[in-house]
């Protein structure tokens, strides 16, 4: 093995370790807490994390053993099994994103009328539309024999080696990439720009409100004043931040490879080997990444994981006494009331 192919061994081993426990993590959560549970987003989050543990257990480590023995690791049968799972799970995930964007363009935007516009039924018809769209390319693709091994990605992937079938091949994927990739990222850019452009309008005023207030209080300590602009400042970069997470972090992640794929129907267009699998395996790191941009640094899931471990470390520290006393239940209502 060439130090590329090692080192992309290395990034895939890491990112799976780390997409498993952090998509792990997030089920936890949801499982454990009702408040979570009756939260809408949370039908979103949920959908998001199952697709990519999925992918996390099932393709990337045959795609890890693709670039180690540098040839297909399974049978045919296996092999489409995984190409149709892949391209399923992956845009199931694309369309969840997006859909976690719409239900916050609806809270940001539409705040009063939000339980109206967004209930939990509407969430999960939803995920029912996302599901249907997902299914329907692989399934295509599986019917005509689309799914085959890619030496270049180290991979089950769409993929034909028919001459015959390139034309519908080449429709087939501009069609299939628009409707995925290309559509989530224009409702991820709409929906996020919009709530940009309400939390900076929101700041403004709160800004307004605070050089007003510090115009009057003439006798403020000016170490007060200092801190109270840059508290203005800190405030409208966080939003902008969040917004650039959002977005930045799905075109970097499946960008290279949508365009890497596109590129390579241009006729004699050859795919260098080392850059077919490095664009694989960002695609891969969003799974990795998902958990803690959606939920794991949220303050709430924070308090939740912050509850596990306490119970936890309880139990080991009073492995045979049984340690679930009146008091350990007390203890434990009150810091769910408290999050």
């Amino acid at each position: 093995m060439h130090l590329a192919e090692i080192l992309l061994a290395l990034f895939l081993g890491l990112v799976l370790i780390v997409s498993l426990l952090s998509n792990l993590l997030v089920l936890v959560c949801f499982i454990y807490s009702a408040d979570l549970r009756k939260q809408v987003p949370g039908v979103f989050l949920v959908n998001l994390s199952f697709c990519n543990l999925l992918l996390t257990i099932l393709n990337m480590p045959s795609t890890l053993l693709g670039i180690l023995r540098g040839q297909q690791a399974f049978g045919d049968c296996v092999c489409r099994a995984l190409g149709f799972l892949e391209t399923f799970l992956t845009s199931n995930a694309m369309l969840s994103m997006a859909a976690l964007s719409i239900d916050k363009w609806i809270a940001v935007v539409f705040p009063l009328s939000y339980a109206s516009k967004m209930r939990y039924k509407d969430a999960v018809l939803m995920m029912g539309y996302s599901w249907a769209h997902s299914l329907t390319f692989p399934l295509v693709s599986l019917f005509l024999s689309w799914v085959e091994y890619s030496s270049v990605y180290a991979s089950c992937t769409l993929h034909t080696k028919e001459e015959t079938e390139k034309k519908r091949f080449t429709a087939f994927t501009i069609i299939f990439h628009a409707s995925s990739f290309m559509l989530s990222l224009f409702i991820l850019c709409f929906t996020y720009l919009k709530v940009l452009k309400v939390a900076r309008f929101h700041c403004r005023r709160i800004d307004i409100i605070t050089m007003q207030t510090l115009v009057l209080l003439v006798d403020i300590h000016p170490s007060v004043r200092q801190r109270c602009l840059s508290e203005q400042k800190r405030r409208r970069q966080r939003a902008t931040k969040k917004i650039s997470v959002f977005i930045g972090s799905f075109v970097v992640c499946f960008a290279p490879y949508i365009i890497t794929r596109l590129v390579e129907l241009l006729p004699s267009m050859k795919i260098n080997y080392y850059w077919g699998i490095a664009s694989k395996c960002l695609t891969y790191s969003k799974a990795a990444s998902d958990p803690f941009v959606y939920s794991l640094l949220r303050q709430q899931y924070k308090k939740v994981l912050l509850h596990l471990l306490n119970r936890i470390l309880k139990r080991d520290l009073y492995p045979s006494s049984g340690y679930n006393s009146s008091l350990d239940t007390e203890n434990d209502y009150c810091l769910h009331r408290t999050n």
